[in-house]
């Protein structure tokens, strides 16, 4: 009840008539104040007139008013800059920590806000506000996916540089540690991260010019030749292929010389994943991209356009995996390259982000610049997400749309964090209409 508190002072939803202090002053609220996620008062800077006096101060809220003391405000000064507190229950006078006494004022939350918020959380249906979705102002639409698509790419950079923390600030190899994890294309991410971040670039670099030792390389890197099997586990004959005998034998030569150690095999995951997404695929796909020299962050800086980075990315397998999905069982030939739609994924969920996180480092506006129009050059993503929100009216336009429908899914609708959501606003505001 107490976040709900936070938004109806936050939106003033509350009835401004009326108010008034324990202690029967008059209350008007000239502004709520900026709200406070951190530590502190609830909100920073606001302006109420008590009893005629204007204030300008810190408003703290509680559900009841002795939480004032249960949560130790009493004795803590960065509290002594409350002007009011608000509660929806006065069940005990408060002071601050010089002994001053803290006005108070009850505040309810309107009927028609805490049934429609109960709504929200308890319905199953995604999104909960499914309802007045049809009735939002297209530039209350806008307006909300260009903040989320800003939000999403942040997140992203967030990411990424924590890579390149880890990396001794070397944003080269943070490129390529999130251009692996993309590769794996959701289901084998975490994997797939595991594995670059394990990936001995500096060492590698010296055999770059030799695709079969850069294979071996990446693929022993990823636990994939040390057990005789396909990959999971199963006996496939592999003793007598000699292309993963090879392999075994070049891989065991470039541990001793530069001391590696595989990551755990287990960590790959098989389960409802088409041949095509298995990791020996994506990893020779990968390795032929590094040996061609299509894996650095300065080629990336290069593109200028989507098609720029589709014709980057764009790579194949070695000839083995042309008639092979895991090692000893022979399949049709297929060149096993890229698709268009994988390609526009790796370009939204590697390359732009990569773009804008770098231009944030470097402190260059155009490559910020850069990563927002090539958002709005790509065709959406069409997955179940982006359908959902179709049906419920909202059509995405662009991949800057569905990237933000995403962000909204994932960080807002999945947390049933209404109270942050500009639709749910809207759907508490409008919820007169539906009582």
């Amino acid at each position: 009840m107490e976040q709900l508190l936070h938004y109806v002072w936050k939106h003033r939803l509350y009835d401004g008539a009326g108010l008034s202090t324990t202690d029967g002053r008059e209350v008007e609220v000239i502004d709520p104040g900026l709200h406070n996620t951190d530590a502190g008062p609830d909100f920073f800077n606001a302006k109420v007139k008590i009893g005629g006096t204007l204030w300008v101060g810190n408003v703290e809220i509680h559900d009841r008013a002795s939480d004032w003391t249960a949560h130790g405000h009493h004795t803590d000064a960065a509290y002594d800059s409350v002007v009011l507190h608000v509660v929806a229950c006065a069940d005990a006078a408060t002071a601050d920590s010089r002994g001053r006494r803290v006005a108070q004022m009850v505040m309810g939350v309107p009927p028609y806000v805490a049934d429609n918020y109960r709504e929200l959380l308890a319905t199953d249906t995604y999104p909960p506000c499914y309802r007045i979705i049809p009735t939002l102002p297209p530039m209350t639409v806008t307006s909300w996916l260009a903040a989320l698509q800003a939000e999403r790419l942040e997140q992203k950079t967030g990411a990424i540089s924590r890579r390149a923390a880890m990396r001794a600030g070397s944003w080269e190899e943070a490129y390529f540690v999130t251009l692996a994890r993309n590769y794996g294309f959701g289901i084998n991410g975490d994997a797939f991260e595991a594995w670059a971040m394990n990936v001995p670039l500096q060492a590698a670099a010296h055999h770059r010019d030799d695709p079969f030792q850069v294979e071996a390389l990446f693929m022993g890197q990823a636990g994939l030749l040390g057990d005789g099997t396909d990959g999971r586990g199963r006996d496939k004959g592999t003793a007598a292929d000699a292309y993963l005998a090879r392999l075994q034998a070049e891989y065991a030569y470039l541990a001793r010389k530069f001391s590696l150690r595989p990551i755990d095999r287990t960590l790959w995951r098989f389960m409802r994943l088409r041949p095509q997404n298995f990791p020996h695929i994506r990893i020779s796909q990968m390795a032929t991209l590094y040996h061609e020299g299509r894996t650095g962050l300065s080629q990336l800086l290069e593109c200028r356009s989507a098609d720029d980075v589709r014709q980057l990315l764009a790579t194949r397998v070695s000839p083995y995996w042309e008639t092979h999905y895991t090692f000893g069982a022979e399949s049709a030939r297929n060149p096993k390259r890229l698709s268009g739609q994988s390609l526009s994924l790796l370009a939204i969920n590697t390359a732009i982000p990569m773009l804008f996180a770098y231009g944030r480092h470097t402190m260059d506006e155009s490559l910020c610049e850069r990563a927002f129009e090539l958002l709005d050059s790509l065709k959406p993503e069409n997955n179940a997400i982006i359908r959902t929100w179709r049906e419920c009216g909202i059509n995405a336009r662009t991949a800057a749309d569905s990237q933000a429908l995403i962000q909204l899914k994932h960080a807002y609708c999945d947390r049933r964090d209404c109270l942050r959501c500009r639709f749910g606003y809207e759907y508490l505001k409008k919820a007169k209409a539906h009582t």
